[in-house]
């Protein structure tokens, strides 16, 4: 689908974000390790969820989805333990995130080839099998790729060759139910990984170190039912006090998650944006100077790089980028997970942005350049996606994203939010 701009209003007003897709996919994976029921609140609606559901309800899981209360009740006790056809949801690289708990119930997966993600670069399999094998998984190497579990899983001491969220949320499941005490070193550390944490200890696990680089869990004989709750979406309260920012509005974004935003803030302020907190309500309020901060080494540029957590989060850097179109000064943006995080830079150079691509990981970009309404196409990258829209609705006239759908991966009710912030656009 595509989205209808009509640009160049202010977006002003209210806004409570969602509950992190990135919480709640593991979450929901999460629960498969019990046969107990658990409950969840503030579930996103979003088609990822729905597909990890729709899987776990035919195999005879009971879950029952109140979307407009965000509330997921789900009870695995009727679970299945045989996969018909090897069956698991295809399309979404959150697959992986089912392999501890059903090799645990079914003892035998079977990969599918077609799962995919986004369009940001190669997400390889690798790390995960290798943290498998550690714990005690069984990996046959033909094709399709057959992962066994025979005698469940063992504690095992792994150091990972970089951060990778995914891995560390498998491992955290796996290492649960492990037989003895395991070590994961440079584990990543985000928001949504602590999220996990909190979430499978209340299930009963024993595990310390969370939101740091180094977990250590002491696995236990069975996980039990809990309640549980999904934290707000940060790149959701970043994306909605963005749109104020590079539109001169004023928004405010409630459940906002303040101590995780002392590196966020620094990052607008480098941009000439400063983003205010009330108790828990981020505030960005109009008109801000947009003008991009000189750095004190003033032979170099000003600068904003992405890298895992706690670094800037990568997943946030294409709004930046969109920001920085409107911003005046010459600023430096460096990626530095995704090889593929900038291939969307020709695109925001429709509407007339001025960007120079160093490499795959490096851009530099000279803000404040006039802008016109386009016509772009959209990656399947979620947030580049966003910063189309952002730049489109900064623009006086009618622009169009096409095929922006892949928004719906991570913001329910996205066109509804800014609809009410004052934006004039609609899905085509």
């Amino acid at each position: 689908m595509d989205l209808i701009v009509n640009g160049g209003k202010p977006l002003s007003g209210t806004i409570i974000p969602s509950g992190n897709k990135n919480s709640a996919l593991p979450l929901v994976c999460a629960t498969l390790l019990t046969d107990e029921p658990v409950t969840l609140h503030n579930v996103p609606d979003i088609t990822d969820i729905a597909k990890i559901v729709a899987f776990m309800t035919r195999q005879g899981s009971r879950i029952d989805w109140d979307k407009a209360a965000g509330t997921m009740r789900l009870d695995h006790g009727a679970f299945k333990n045989e996969l018909v056809n090897h069956e698991l949801p295809q399309d979404m690289r959150s697959t992986v995130l089912l392999y501890p708990a059903l090799l645990r119930r079914v003892k035998k997966i079977v990969i599918p080839a077609n799962a995919t993600g986004c369009s940001l670069g190669v997400r390889e399999i690798d790390p995960h099998l290798e943290i498998l094998a550690k714990l005690g998984a069984v990996i046959d190497e033909s094709e399709p790729l057959v992962i066994a579990l025979p005698d469940g899983f063992r504690a095992a001491r792994h150091w990972g060759d970089y951060m990778s969220v995914t891995v560390t949320e498998n491992f955290l499941m796996a290492a649960a139910l492990a037989d003895g005490e395991s070590t994961l070193i440079n584990a990543a550390s985000e928001p949504h990984v602590q999220d996990l944490c909190a979430a499978l200890t209340l299930m009963g696990a024993q595990i310390e170190g969370a939101g740091t680089s180094m977990l250590r869990v002491r696995g236990v004989k069975k996980l039990n039912g809990c309640t549980a709750r999904i934290s707000s979406d940060y790149h959701e309260i970043v994306t909605f006090l963005a749109l104020g920012a590079i539109t001169g509005g004023e928004i405010r974004v409630e459940k906002s998650l303040p101590q995780h935003f002392d590196l966020i803030t620094r990052a607008f302020a480098k941009l000439g944006v400063t983003i205010e907190h009330e108790g828990t309500t981020a505030i960005v309020r109009r008109n801000q100077s947009l003008v991009i901060e000189e750095p004190y080494t003033t032979n170099l540029l000003a600068k904003i790089e992405a890298a895992p957590w706690p670094y800037f989060s990568v997943d946030l850097l294409p709004l930046m980028v969109a920001l920085a179109t409107r911003a005046r000064g010459t600023i430096h943006f460096w990626n530095k997970v995704y090889e593929n995080g900038f291939s969307w830079i020709p695109e925001l150079a429709k509407f007339g942005a001025h960007i120079l691509v160093s490499d795959p990981h490096r851009i530099t970009l000279f803000g404040s350049k006039p802008l016109r309404p386009a016509i772009v196409d959209a990656p399947y990258i979620i947030r580049a996606t966003i910063a189309l829209y952002m730049v489109a609705a900064s623009i006086p006239g009618r622009s169009m994203v096409k095929n922006a759908d892949t928004i719906r991966r991570a913001h329910p009710r996205f066109v509804e939010n800014l609809q009410t912030l004052g934006a004039e656009v609609e899905w085509k």
